[in-house]
């Protein structure tokens, strides 16, 4: 990067040390490169001016020129407001200020000519622009507004010190017309040419101000698959020098334990996908190289048989395999399944978790260390340095994205050499976020469901209609099946999300009382005891209702649960109305999701839980839930502000994430320590890269 580009912005004409702390304190912007790098949000078009008798109160921003005229003050106190007319050959429109009244009335002349810019709207009949822009429109200043104009993000303090979205725009005009500004290309000549991509500085000088629409795709394409270009190029040479740094354990023999489950223990036929996915994992394992994958599968698509007979093929080659979960619960039931999978096979399985007491606590250590145990699953508690292993050789995570970075990493140094890592998830990740948050990382899918398993039928229902709601839980308790009621709970409103759900454990022994109905609760306010005595009556049977939060979200596992009924479901994102779903439809029966919703919902209310009845797929639904919410709303996907992207979009931009880590690809394929002559530019901006991107290493 060249030095004139890490210049204090303070230097910057017109900003000055008051202007330049403001800038620093609201934008982080502290250099030249830092304010080129502040892109514009949106563009507006002013090169067309517009008659009055053209204006429609639909049309986006337009710019008129008139003269103005008639300024008066209406109404009263907070009801004030300003108007003016503003009147061309073709008719009369209306602008009007409900802020910053004196200071209009003090600066603008009646009987002058301006240039109005601005969003039409329609009163009484009437075009008005509300808080317009307006500008000399003497023949200089119509030529130098008749442009495609950037819009920039400010703060409201910055407008309050004159710094808005304007004062921006002539500061960047300031900065690229400067001559000694030089902006170094960073990507190599062929990567140019093969996927047509302008030159750098072509680039952000149209991003900024673009001549035409033309020069603004292609600056912005451009932009774009650089920043992905480079987050891509982080990870993958990330998994480059890990491979060239690690040899993995080779796990070579499939022996006894993995053969006598297979023809034994199995309790179901493995699906193709599967299939597909051990053979992918047994492939890694073999090669001397440390395996780091990703396996997504969707709720009740066979994950924990797939890691289980990953974990004997470590036992079958003499090592210990390790399962980490995120809650105390779903620990247990993971040891509950895979104990239960196990049955009469020679393999010593333990759990340990936070509330492990003492003394079993210390056997356990002693036999894991001596190498008696085959399979520890636990909790956060797997990663304390006093657990220590005789030879740890695979590391399972589970819903991984609950752990942070560095408490993943702490299992690899549970070995001298380090373990081959498996995560898993339950939640669909959309496939660019994907390639962005686990891009170092091998990805393999189970997309089937298992034979046997009906697809939920989801149902949504607004209040009005609760008689009906509590007729099908009645129809379903009758067959002998069980039924889950989750409230939201949500931080900002947690006392009154408490109080509901408390309302709706007491309603539902109203509705169903004692002792035809049992009804237990679960929130995460009680302690771990209560917690599983109530976990264990559902569990058992012992109670048909289970009134929740959405601690049940992740890993109940109750085949007898045919009924998921979702207390205010427009308070949830998608992929958690797909998560809680999930709780329902695990064994042969017909399962329901009823989404209960208040009848006056939003848009985007409507269109979430539209999309939860159309479908049951999970890709689809975080495809959907990505578009509507954004990358930084999905749950646990933002770590390390890796999704702080500039210009790139993941909702809309999965062929140029594709097309930037294919490149990517090529050029580590070619020249995986980037020495290459024909990319020291590349190599240069890339170690500058690593020092500044304000993100570390994900997988």
């Amino acid at each position: 990067m060249s030095s004139y580009l890490q210049t204090s912005i303070e230097y910057l004409k017109g900003v000055g040390p008051a202007r330049a702390e403001l800038l620093k304190k609201e934008l982080q912007i502290f250099t030249f490169n830092d304010l080129l790098f502040h892109l514009p949000y949106r563009h507006v078009d002013r090169s067309k001016i517009y008659k009055v008798n053209e204006l429609r109160a639909e049309m986006p921003y337009v710019q008129v020129k008139g003269i103005v005229s008639n300024l008066r003050l209406i109404g009263k106190n907070r009801a004030q407001r300003l108007v003016a007319d503003l009147r061309d050959e073709t008719g009369v429109m209306e602008l009007v200020w409900f802020q910053g009244i004196k200071w209009v009335r003090e600066s603008v002349l009646p009987g002058k000519i301006y240039l109005a810019f601005g969003k039409p709207a329609a009163f009484s009949g009437t075009i008005n622009i509300a808080h317009p822009t307006l500008d000399d429109a003497d023949e200089a200043a119509v030529k130098k507004y008749l442009h495609i104009m950037p819009m920039y993000n400010v703060t409201e303090k910055m407008k309050a010190r004159g710094l808005d979205s304007r004062a921006i725009m002539k500061m960047m005009n300031l900065l690229l017309a400067d001559p000694k500004l030089e902006i170094p290309e960073n990507l190599p000549e062929p990567i140019l040419v093969q996927n047509k991509l302008v030159q750098r500085h072509w680039a952000l000088l149209q991003i900024h101000f673009p001549k035409d629409d033309k020069s603004l795709a292609a600056a912005t394409f451009r932009l774009k698959f650089e920043e992905f270009f480079f987050i891509q190029l982080k990870l993958l040479r990330f998994k480059v020098r890990r491979e060239q740094l690690h040899n993995g354990i080779e796990l070579k023999t499939i022996g006894e334990y993995f053969n006598t489950f297979f023809k034994y223990n199995l309790p179901f036929e493995l699906t193709n996908a599967q299939k597909r996915v051990l053979k992918e994992i047994r492939h890694d394992v073999k090669t001397g190289i440390q395996m780091n994958r990703l396996v997504q599968g969707d709720v009740g698509s066979g994950k924990t048989v797939v890691a289980l007979m990953t974990m004997l093929m470590a036992i079958d080659n003499g090592y210990q395999s390790c399962m980490m979960a995120p809650t105390e619960i779903l620990a247990g039931q993971h040891y509950e399944t895979i104990v239960g999978m196990l049955r009469d096979m020679p393999v010593k399985v333990r759990l340990l978790r936070g509330s492990t007491l003492t003394k079993e606590r210390k056997v356990i250590l002693k036999e894991l260390l001596e190498g008696e145990i085959h399979i520890l699953i636990g909790t956060h508690a797997l990663i304390e340095e006093v657990v220590q292993f005789k030879n740890l050789g695979l590391a399972i995570i589970d819903e991984q994205h609950r752990f942070g970075v560095e408490q993943r990493a702490r299992l690899w140094k549970k070995n001298v050499k380090p373990p081959h890592v498996l995560v898993m998830t339950a939640t669909p990740i959309p496939r660019t976020l994907a390639m962005t948050l686990y891009g170092d990382l091998d990805t393999s899918l189970i997309d089937e469901l298992p034979a046997g398993r009906k697809p939920i039928q989801t149902i949504l229902r607004y209040d009005t209609h609760r008689l009906s709601v509590n007729g099908l839980m009645k129809q379903e308790i009758k067959k002998g099946r069980q039924i889950y009621i989750v409230y939201p709970l949500i931080a900002e409103s947690e006392k009154l999300d408490y109080k509901n759900l408390v309302d709706g454990y007491e309603q539902m022994c109203r509705d169903f009382p004692e002792p035809e109905y049992q009804v237990c609760i679960l929130h995460g306010k009680m302690k771990a005891d209560e917690k599983t005595r109530e976990m264990t009556r559902f569990m058992k049977g012992q109670a048909q209702i289970m009134v929740a939060t959405t601690v049940i979200e992740v890993g109940v596992n109750v085949p007898n649960a045919t009924v998921m009924i979702i207390e205010s479901a427009q308070k949830f994102g998608l992929s958690q109305l797909h998560q809680l779903r999930g709780r329902v439809g695990r064994g042969g029966d017909q399962s329901f999701c009823v989404l209960m919703a208040d009848v006056k919902l939003s848009n985007d209310a409507k269109q979430r839980l539209n999309t939860m009845v159309e479908t049951n797929d999970g890709f689809k639904i975080a495809e959907a839930d990505l578009k509507l919410r954004g990358p930084g709303d999905l749950e646990g996907t933002v770590q390390s502000g890796i999704l702080d992207l500039r210009i790139g979009d993941l909702s809309k931009d999965a062929p140029i994430v594709a097309l930037a880590r294919l490149n990517a690809q090529d050029i580590l394929r070619q020249d995986p320590n980037l020495q290459h002559p024909n990319h020291l530019a590349l190599s240069q901006y890339f170690e500058a890269y690593q020092r500044t991107a304000k993100w570390g290493r994900i997988s």
